[in-house]
């Protein structure tokens, strides 16, 4: 059973070719029609399924459009072409501080990012235990967001976004920022969603985290489906790439 469904997905952004130094310049060109623009493709006609169980990982190269491809099927972007359909709830990690305001202690930012994510204040009451002590930062709720590092807010966004069993977890990087402990903590909590059936999509730069976690990976390559089908066939594939 297909749980997320990428059918001949294009990503077209419009991109200023000239230098505009200040926001007024910009709407005056604008305005005029004088203001030129490149089309830039993150994505070309890109199809992949996700089944269920499934630890589907994302692999390329900075610019070959895995970070966009997650952002389509998180809904957060709509693509110029083709379509995308995710069966289940879904957990985004997608940007971390996305859903958080800095100004805010952390104590508050589990609540108003727990709202973002579609939990209830009561819900949160009966959580808030289990997310600080997955997060390992009692001694700092009280403290604004915008003091922490972003390992910390790593931990915080982490422990929210995990704290259900969603039916999709995206995640973007996230496991590579913070200490080594605390990536092996989130690894375990994974393991525990895929153990009960969370469905993962997952983008690493760490080959090794993809090949730990993953059984199945997808190789982009400037917005092109390379190739795609079982982590240890596409790993060695991608790492050859790198050795020539």
């Amino acid at each position: 059973m297909s749980v997320i469904e990428v059918k001949d997905v294009t990503m077209r952004f419009n991109m200023a070719k000239e230098r505009v130094d200040n926001l007024k310049e910009y709407f005056i060109k604008r305005a005029k029609g004088t203001l030129k623009f490149e089309e830039f493709y993150a994505l070309k006609g890109v199809s992949l399924q996700v089944e269920k169980g499934d630890v589907f990982g994302l692999v390329g190269l900075n610019g070959s459009g895995k970070s966009t491809l997650l952002k389509i099927v998180a809904g957060v972007l709509k693509p110029t072409g083709g379509s995308v359909s995710v069966q289940g709830t879904i957990a985004p990690l997608i940007e971390l501080g996305a859903g958080f305001d800095m100004d805010l202690t952390a104590r508050e930012n589990i609540y108003l990012n727990g709202a973002v994510l579609g939990f209830s204040p009561k819900f949160i009451d009966e959580k808030f235990e289990e997310i600080v002590d997955f997060s390992e930062l009692r001694d700092f709720l009280d403290v604004p967001l915008k003091n922490y590092s972003s390992g910390m807010v790593s931990r915080i966004a982490f422990a929210i976004a995990t704290v259900t069993q969603p039916d999709v977890l995206i995640a973007d990087e996230i496991l590579s920022v913070g200490d080594f402990l605390f990536q092996k903590k989130c690894e375990n909590r994974m393991r525990e969603l895929m153990s009960g059936g969370t469905t993962v999509l997952i983008v690493s730069h760490s080959i090794e985290q993809i090949e730990r976690l993953c059984n199945k990976v997808a190789w982009l390559d400037h917005g092109n489906l390379k190739m795609c089908g079982p982590v240890d066939e596409v790993c060695a594939a991608y790492k050859a790439m790198g050795q020539q």
